[in-house]
């Protein structure tokens, strides 16, 4: 794997993304999994992104720990991982095109319905089983994928109305736990992780750290109200640069 300067540069700015979104600015993981490609290629990228998370994950969790509310994450965590081993299985022979083009839909929708709900001003939340279900396994093939689960997570969240610590917190574990769970795919099914990728991973942590100190920073100054709109947006535009990636 040849590593040229435009590469590190690539790289280390989606290292420093990757710590801003576990530190809370969720919606971006787009942007990461766009300049990982860029750096690394579509297939290789997906291993090599996994483990960074990991790192970004422990670091959320150890900061947002105290707001984990985790009747969600039980909810949603089952789905998510049935979804995941659906991915494993469709993920080397699902046209590309199809999954780019239904997975923005499937989000821009679900975006305007969550937009119009808030206009409403309706406080109540789904409680049908299948709301979570559908947005779980939609999340768990597109994490095993792309690793752009963090879309529908984030539409589930927002629909059970959140506040924003506890939406990080409850996120930061969700995911913690999912990726721990892809970890051994990506090693021995895929064989997307390597001695040598994890080489890569290793010099790219400083980026994590800086962007987890950026981030946190920014969250705080963010007001609550603010934040819920501010995820819609971002997810909203993650949705689009799918299909341009």
């Amino acid at each position: 794997m040849e590593i040229t300067t435009t590469t590190w540069i690539l790289a280390f700015s989606a290292s420093v993304i990757l710590g801003i979104s576990k530190a809370g600015l969720k919606g971006i993981a787009i942007i990461i999994v766009t300049l990982m490609a860029l750096a690394f290629g579509a297939k290789e990228s997906t291993g090599l992104i996994v483990p960074l998370l990991l790192v970004g994950d422990v670091f959320a969790v150890i900061y947002y720990n105290r707001h984990a509310q985790w009747k969600y994450i039980l909810r949603f965590l089952p789905w998510m991982i049935f979804g995941l081993l659906i991915g494993v299985l469709i993920g080397n022979n699902l046209p590309e095109r199809t999954f780019k083009f239904g997975m923005s839909a499937i989000i821009l929708v679900s975006v305007l319905l969550m937009y119009w709900w808030d206009l409403r001003k309706s406080k109540s939340v789904p409680s049908h089983w299948a709301f979570g279900g559908f947005m779980g396994v939609l999340a768990g093939i597109t994490t095993m994928i792309g690793n752009l689960a963090g879309a529908f997570s984030n539409i589930y969240f927002l629909a059970m109305r959140l506040p924003k610590n506890v939406f990080i917190g409850t996120a930061a574990w969700l995911f913690l736990i999912v990726n721990a769970i892809k970890l051994p795919f990506h090693i021995f099914v895929w064989k997307t992780i390597s001695r040598e990728t994890l080489m890569i991973d290793l010099k790219l942590i400083p980026g994590i750290i800086l962007g987890l100190f950026i981030g946190v920073r920014l969250v705080k100054v963010i007001r609550e109200k603010f934040y819920r709109k501010l995820i819609l947006i971002l997810t909203a535009i993650g949705a689009i640069l799918i299909l341009f990636r």
